[in-house]
């Protein structure tokens, strides 16, 4: 294979992590983490696996006692015990020491192969065609402190950049034990499997994507809408219908294509420039299964490639175990195309496991050929597939698959996404709004629009249908004015959204990761299932469920965990360490900061279809009440990402002591930013008296303070990216007090209540008297548990 087809693996371990016998090995590739061998011919393998890439790892400290009947292994997370034989329950075992009981924190081979009942999942292939929940696949995280990996059936990795398949009985098992030290069973899969690689940027905009039968015309009409409703997006999506599909019948179907329908677009080239020219890149739908039939534009190149005379029309398989196919694959068959200006492949891989080649899966050959492929000139590799097991977040960004439309689908994803980290995989997208199947309903489509803007990936998408289609203005004035203001929020949050992909790549941290991550002793954590950490600084917990008739609000159970907590949106301080029932309009959903926390966002209201660019203008959402502190990191787009001489990082540092703000200097490639910037600095719910004093480089300057609602932004213009703007607001600055009697009359308005009933329960909730008394007044109304829970909600947020 080319070299471009090599993945860089470093496969053979240390020699002094091994421990061997004569049909046995172990290697101690971390203190939590064992490669645990046996085979009967003795034969081990030392090339790499679709799993695992990188055994050359640092060899942790390990004791062997090789005395008596058994072998014994200790580290400081693990305890073998190995009689030496074939594996079995009673020969093999592995305790995990401290932090779970050892009642359920002892493996042995046969039994609880990934930490039983206490697994606490991964993800799966896809979500084609489910409706609701599905079984996920095992991840390396699990309640009971181990997990285990079976790799004795995946590909091997040749050097020359070949697979080929295991065979024989011989077993390869990876142990994770790492208790209820999650972070750190994840870094130990990146270090054996290899990181995520970092996304370009504008993928982490607003992706448009619809099976219609566009023309280039109806193309160009819908984006100059786009523009003119100030919705911003960052990648075009071509269904199937840009190529040809209704093919003559001796050929097959025109579900798999590659010729251009030039029908519906007339100059191929000149419509991929002209999207470009708006601020898009492309992808388009690859149905590869059907190989490539006579009538396609580029079947005499391949056939000459691939030995075949083209006048005799022979259609050319697709195998994926051909290596001299999958070179032309490549090298004809898609790069005609991309060299028209086809930025990446939609990979849509419907038909299963199998090949021509007993256990070589298609779908994963397709994620690690496609991907290697696209890194080819130094650009920044992207492919777009579905999930092929594990290993397969190298291979970003995932599909999974045709969405069926329903709350129940809707209702699973948060899980689905956030569950994912546990075996490594950070970015999915999904079909957001539904793919297929349900009913019109405004305010569902508008809650799954509202989920993808913090989710990994944000791409609307429907069935072929005139009537499913995910344009903003295609629903009711309060759906279309929430999902603009969603979508727009979702390009705001690309310097967040970054810095954070640069984390999940350099420090093993997806964006989406479950709540115990960070409290893995809190049974709140793990009851919270819908509800995720959404990079370092914000807790997302997304509306799934239908607004309650009589409140007109949606709502959810969410878990604050310890500290005082902001909601961005609404700004309702709320104290933590507690189960609460959340409610919100259609406006919004719930997106909490803890004191500390710093969010950075273009400053920008109507962003434009520029995801791909360094802003000049930033807002620093930053919530008082403790010492903060947040890195903004950006690149200059070019080559894989992993040179850290191409990134720039801005330090930003809150101190809530003396109440000090200080943004920059920037450091490293400032090249990539604009020379200077504005920024705006922004404290939320917090009304800061008197003229914050601001300095740039020690300096003091002008700035333009503005108060709105319960937030004050302090603008500082025309700053050297190289300098550091400091504003102080004054020692130990407080959050806000809530306005409840506001925010009560305004729940009591909009709910569908007898006026008796709302002059009653608005006077007993505001009463001069104390909590426990109004609470009681309340209760005693008989209110019902929705519009109680909502009136609860607001009175106990934050308790005098």
């Amino acid at each position: 294979m080319d070299q471009r087809y090599r993945l860089t693996c470093r496969p053979v371990a240390d020699q002094r992590a091994v421990v061997q016998g004569p049909d046995y090995r172990i290697t101690v590739l971390a203190d939590g983490l064992l490669r645990l061998e046996w085979s009967a011919d003795g034969q081990f393998a030392d090339q790499a696996s679709a799993f695992a890439i990188n055994r050359e790892l640092p060899v942790p400290d390990f004791q062997v006692i090789d005395e008596g009947p058994h072998l014994e292994v200790l580290t400081e997370r693990l305890h073998l015990v190995y009689d030496r034989g074939p594996f079995s329950t009673s020969g093999l075992s592995v305790q995990v020491r401290g932090g779970v009981s050892s009642w359920h924190s002892v493996w042995r081979y046969g039994e609880s192969p990934n930490g039983g009942d206490g697994n606490l999942g991964g993800t799966a292939r896809t979500l084609d065609m489910v409706d609701g929940r599905l079984p996920v696949e095992p991840g390396v995280l699990s309640r009971n402190g181990f997990a285990v990996i079976d790799d004795s059936r995946t590909l091997l990795l040749d050097a020359d950049g070949w697979v080929r398949p295991r065979t024989g009985s011989a077993l390869d098992l990876y142990f994770f034990g790492y208790g209820r030290d999650y972070p750190a069973a994840l870094r130990a899969l990146y270090a054996l499997s290899g990181p995520q690689p970092l996304l370009p940027r504008w993928a982490l905009g607003n992706w448009w994507s619809r099976y219609h039968r566009y023309s280039a015309g109806e193309y160009r009409t819908l984006l100059d809408r786009f523009a003119a409703e100030g919705i911003p997006f960052a990648v075009a999506v071509l269904d199937m219908d840009w190529h040809l599909v209704d093919v003559d019948p001796r050929y097959g179907s025109g579900w798999t294509g590659y010729t251009w329908n030039r029908e519906l677009f007339e100059d191929p080239p000149a419509f991929l420039r002209e999207l470009h020219e708006r601020g898009l890149m492309v992808t388009l739908n690859d149905h590869p299964a059907d190989g490539v039939r006579a009538y396609e534009e580029a079947y005499p190149a391949m056939a000459k490639a691939l030995g075949i005379d083209p006048a005799t029309e022979r259609p050319i398989a697709f195998d994926v175990t051909d290596p001299e196919f999958l070179v032309a694959y490549f090298d004809i068959l898609h790069r005609q195309l991309e060299e028209q200006g086809v930025d990446f492949w939609w990979l849509d891989w419907q038909q299963g496991l199998h090949s021509r080649v007993a256990g070589i899966d298609p779908l994963w050959m397709l994620n690690h050929f496609h991907f290697l492929d696209s890194a080819r000139n130094g650009r920044r590799p992207l492919t777009f597939s579905r999930y092929a097991g594990p290993g397969s977040h190298r291979y970003p960004i995932g599909f999974s698959g045709d969405t069926i439309t329903t709350w129940a689908s809707l209702d699973f994803q948060p899980e689905f996404t956030a569950t994912a980290a546990n075996i490594g995989y950070g970015w999915w997208s999904h079909d957001i709004g539904g793919h297929m199947g349900g009913v019109k309903d405004d305010e569902l489509a508008t809650r799954w629009v509202q989920l993808g803007v913090f989710s990994p990936i944000n791409r609307l998408h429907s069935v072929l249908s005139p009537f499913t289609s995910k344009e903003p203005w295609q629903f009711g004035r309060e759906a279309e004015r929430a999902m603009t203001a969603a979508l727009r929020l979702r390009h705001r949050l690309l310097p967040y959204l970054h810095a954070m992909n640069h984390r999940a790549a350099h420090a093993g941290v997806p964006l989406a990761t479950p709540m115990y991550y960070s409290h893995p002793d809190a049974e709140e954590a793990y009851r919270a299932r819908n509800q995720y950490a959404f990079g370092s600084q914000l807790i997302v917990a997304p509306i799934t469920t239908p607004a309650d008739r009589q409140l007109l609000l949606g709502s959810v159970t969410g878990w604050l965990p310890p500290g005082s907590w902001v909601d961005v949106f609404t700004e309702l301080v709320y104290d933590g360490d507690r189960e609460m029932r959340l409610h919100r309009g259609l406006d919004g959903i719930p997106v909490l900061a803890t004191a500390g926390a710093i969010v950075p966002l273009d400053a920008a209201e109507v962003p434009g279809n520029t995801a791909g660019d360094n802003p000049a203008a930033l807002e620093v959402l930053v919530v008082v009440g403790d010492d903060g502190s947040f890195d903004l990191v950006e690149d200059d787009g070019v080559g894989p990402g992993d040179e850290p001489a191409r990134w720039v990082r801005t330090p930003i540092r809150f101190g809530q002591a003396d109440g000090v703000l200080q943004v920059g200097p920037a450091e490293g490639n400032t090249g990539c930013l604009p020379a200077r910037r504005d920024w705006t600095l922004t404290f939320l719910a917090c009304q800061v008296a008197g003229e914050p004093a601001v300095t740039v480089d020690g300096t003091p300057v002008a700035a333009e303070v503005s108060r709105a609602g319960r937030r004050t932004s302090v603008r500082v213009a025309d700053v050297p990216v190289t300098a550091a703007v400091r504003v102080s607001v004054g020692e130990r600055p407080r959050l806000a007090a809530n306005d409840v009697a506001d925010r009560l009359f305004a729940l009591v308005h909009r709910a569908q209540l007898s006026y008796d009933v709302k002059t009653r329960l608005y006077a007993a909730a505001t009463a001069d008297a104390p909590l426990a008394t109004r609470l009681s007044q309340l209760q005693a109304l008989r209110l019902g548990p929705d519009l109680e829970a909502a009136v609860f909600e607001l009175l106990l947020a934050r308790p005098d």
